[in-house]
């Protein structure tokens, strides 16, 4: 289901664009997140694991969005399969970064213990870039030739896009503590302040799938 479409289903061809689409960002997701957990667990990095546990998360939403395409391309499919794939990766997103939050306020309350900002600056530039070329593969497909919007397409495009965001902010971060030599609070800082905006554009974006599907 698309706002401001036609009903009906996507046709083959669009079905297909996007599939390419999604698979590509899929393996990119795949491929960061055991350098991200490794590198997390190594250098003591709250934000660098919230971002694995991120792209993990975001790896199995692609996957809910892939089928969701075959169904709503299938002769027998849901039309709605694409706006229902939407609205759980967006969930998702929402309940992970709370999850996210609560980590990041105890691990603040508790104290931060050393964090390795060489390898977290090295690793979330990486993941920034990477991610940053994802958003724009997606990019070129979130809407219809007629401006209507992708909500299944958006949802995953908002992900990968944040996701380069917070790994940028994470990389900064890591440059901060590696030059101060210290401050390793900023890591469980970041990693809260992150998760607090992509949070919140979630909830957004959730109210906005479930009003579509409401709508007659």
């Amino acid at each position: 289901m698309r706002i401001g479409s036609p009903p009906g289903r996507p046709s083959y061809d669009r079905g297909m664009s996007r599939t390419r689409r999604l698979a590509v960002v899929l393996l990119l997701n795949i491929g960061l997140v055991t350098a991200l957990v490794v590198v997390g667990l190594a250098a003591h990095s709250l934000a660098v694991l919230a971002a694995g546990a991120d792209y993990l998360a975001d790896a199995a939403a692609i996957g809910v969005s892939l089928l969701a395409i075959w169904i709503a391309a299938h002769p027998r499919g849901h039309p709605e399969a694409t706006t229902v794939a939407a609205l759980v990766n967006a969930g998702w997103l929402l309940i992970l970064n709370i999850a996210i939050i609560a980590a990041a306020i105890w691990r603040l309350a508790a104290g931060t213990h050393h964090v390795a900002g060489l390898p977290v600056l090295i690793v979330s530039a990486t993941a920034a870039a990477v991610m940053l070329a994802g958003a724009l593969i997606l990019g070129g497909d979130a809407d219809d030739d007629d401006g209507a919007e992708d909500l299944n397409l958006k949802a995953v495009l908002l992900d990968t896009a944040a996701d380069a965001a917070a790994a940028a902010g994470v990389a900064v971060s890591g440059a901060i503590i590696l030059g101060a030599g210290g401050w390793y609070w900023l890591d469980p800082a970041t990693a809260l302040v992150i998760a607090v905006i992509i949070a919140f554009h979630a909830l957004k974006l959730t109210r906005k799938i479930t009003a579509a599907l409401r709508s007659p």
